[in-house]
C-alpha cells in the first residue's frame, strides 16, 4: 500500500492540483492550507511523506519539517519554494528535508521525487547530509543570488556536498561564479576555519605548476636556494580550487590523479611522499566529456571529477534572476561609491533580453561602470547599452572632434581614478586582461612624453 502524503500549501490552486497529481499516482493525500492545520495533522497522524511550502503564515515550511521530525525521524519532507536562496536549502538540510523544489516546478518532477522518497522509505536507506557550523553558512548565503529552479539546484548541490568531503568538479562558461560556488562549499564545510588556497591551472605552464602544486626540494632545480612548501600541502585541513583544470597537460594529469586518490605529494627533487589531508574543487569552462574523446583528457581524471560534479547555468538560463541580481549589484555598488542608481524600465527590459556572453561577472561590471560613470540617478537604455559596449573600449563611439584613441584614453582614466588606481580592478571594469591594461598605459605614457 502505497504511504499517506500530507500536503501544505496555503495557494488553493497549487494545493489541488499538487493533490489532484498525488492521487492520479494512487497516494492517499490529505492537504492542510495553514501551519496550525499542519501541525494538527501531525499530532494526530504519522506521515511518512510531506510536502510542504516553505513561506505559509506566521510559520513557515521550516517549522513543519523540524516538527515532522521530530515526531517520526524517518519521514521524508519535501520543500517547495517560489524564493529558493541558499541559507533556506542550508537550513533544511541540517534539518533533514529529502528535497527541494523551486516553483514553478515540472508536474513530472515532483511524482519523481514522491517516489524517491518511496523508494528511501521502503529501504531505510535516507540520512540527511551531517550539517556544517552554522557562523559560516550564514555568511556564506549572503553573497549566492537568485532564486530559479537552476539555481535552487546549485544551493541544493552545495548543501549536500558541503560536508562530504568529496572530490568536486564545477563544469561553467566563464563568469558563472564557480570561484564563489567553490568558496561557498569551502565556506559551509566543516573545512572552514582552515584556508582555501586558490590556482589558476591556465596560468601555470606544466613544470611550474607541478612546482606550484606539489613544492620543491632546495637544488631540486636552477635557482631552488630553499625548500619550497607545495599549494596542496600548505592548504592542510582545508581545501584547495583548481581553477581550469582543463589546462594542465597529460603528463601532470596524472600526478594529479595519484594525487587525489592517495592523498600524498611528493615534492621535486625529493624520493619520499608526504600525506596531506586537503579537499580539492576543482573547475573548468571546457567540456571535458569532448577532451577526453579528442585525447587531451585523462578518462580515469574525469571518471574521478564526475563522483561530485555540477554544472553551473549560464545567465542566459537564469533569465528570472536578472532583476534580482542587478537590484543586489547596484546596492553592492551604493555602498562602495555612495551613489544611489536605477535602471529605467526601458534599460530593465535591455538588460532582461540581454544573451550575457559573460555571465554574472559581465552583468557585475556592466552595473559597476554605470555607478561610478553615468551622471544622473537613473539609467536609460541607451545609457545601458553604451555600457555594455563600452566592455570594449574599441567601440566605444568617440564624440565629434574626437579620436578613438581620445576617447578610450580618457574612458581609462575615468576608470583609474574611480578605483583610486587598482589597475586589476580597473581591467575588470573596462573587460581586458590585466596585461592589456599595462600595454595601454604604457602607450598613453609614451604619446604624453
Amino acid at each position: 500500500m502505497k504511504p499517506t502524503i500530507l500536503v501544505v500549501e496555503d495557494d488553493n490552486a497549487v494545493s489541488q492540483t499538487v493533490v489532484a497529481l498525488l492521487e492520479a499516482e494512487g497516494y492517499p493525500v490529505q492537504a492542510a492550507q495553514s501551519s496550525a492545520e499542519a501541525l494538527e495533522h501531525l499530532e494526530r497522524n504519522q506521515y511518512p511523506i510531506i510536502i510542504s511550502d516553505i513561506y505559509l503564515d506566521e510559520r513557515s515550511g521550516l517549522d513543519i519539517l523540524r516538527r515532522a521530525r521530530s515526531l517520526n525521524p524517518d519521514a521524508a519532507v519535501i520543500l517547495m519554494t517560489a524564493r529558493g536562496s541558499l541559507d533556506t536549502v542550508l537550513e533544511a538540510t541540517r534539518a533533514g528535508a529529502f528535497d527541494y523544489i523551486a516553483k514553478p516546478f515540472p508536474l513530472e518532477r515532483l511524482a519523481q521525487m514522491v517516489k524517491s522518497a518511496e523508494l528511501s522509505l521502503a529501504s531505510q536507506d535516507h540520512s540527511p547530509a551531517r550539517p556544517g557550523g552554522r557562523e559560516g553558512e550564514d555568511a556564506a548565503a549572503e553573497r549566492l543570488v537568485g532564486n530559479s529552479p537552476a539555481m535552487v539546484e546549485a544551493f541544493k548541490f552545495i548543501s549536500r556536498v558541503a560536508a562530504a568531503d568529496s572530490t568536486v568538479f564545477l563544469q561553467g562558461e566563464t563568469g558563472t561564479g564557480k570561484e564563489l560556488v567553490a568558496r561557498l562549499i569551502h565556506e559551509s564545510s566543516p573545512r572552514r576555519n582552515q584556508r582555501l588556497v586558490v590556482v589558476d591551472c591556465g596560468a601555470l605552464p606544466g613544470a611550474l605548476l607541478e612546482t606550484e602544486l606539489f613544492g620543491a626540494l632546495r637544488g631540486a632545480y636552477t635557482g631552488a636556494d630553499r625548500d619550497r612548501v607545495g599549494l596542496l600541502e600548505s592548504a592542510e585541513g582545508g581545501s584547495v580550487f583548481l581553477d581550469e583544470i582543463g589546462e594542465i597537460d597529460l603528463a601532470f594529469q596524472l600526478r594529479l590523479l595519484r594525487f587525489l586518490q592517495e592523498r600524498e605529494v611528493r615534492p621535486v627533487g625529493s624520493t619520499a611522499s608526504r600525506k596531506v589531508d586537503a579537499r580539492v574543487i576543482a573547475a573548468s569552462n571546457r567540456d571535458l566529456r569532448r577532451m577526453v574523446a579528442d585525447k587531451k583528457f585523462r578518462e580515469d581524471l574525469w571518471y574521478r571529477l564526475q563522483v561530485s560534479s555540477f554544472r553551473l547555468p549560464p545567465l542566459r538560463e537564469r533569465a528570472q534572476d536578472l532583476e534580482l541580481l542587478i537590484t543586489h549589484f547596484l546596492e553592492a555598488s551604493e555602498r562602495r561609491y555612495g551613489r544611489g542608481l536605477r535602471l529605467s524600465s526601458e534599460a530593465m527590459r535591455r538588460a532582461t533580453s540581454y544573451s550575457w556572453p559573460g555571465n554574472v561577472r559581465q552583468l557585475q561590471n556592466v552595473l559597476e561602470r554605470l555607478a561610478i560613470l553615468h551622471s544622473g540617478s537613473v539609467v536609460s537604455g541607451e545609457a545601458f547599452d553604451e555600457a555594455i559596449a563600452a566592455l570594449d573600449p574599441s567601440e566605444k563611439p568617440a564624440s565629434e572632434g574626437e579620436s578613438l584613441a581620445t576617447a578610450e584614453e580618457d574612458h581609462i582614466r575615468k576608470v583609474l581614478a574611480a578605483t583610486h588606481g587598482n589597475k586589476t580592478r580597473a581591467a575588470e571594469l573596462l573587460g581586458i586582461e590585466r596585461k592589456t591594461l599595462y600595454r595601454k598605459l604604457e602607450r598613453m605614457r609614451n604619446v604624453s612624453s
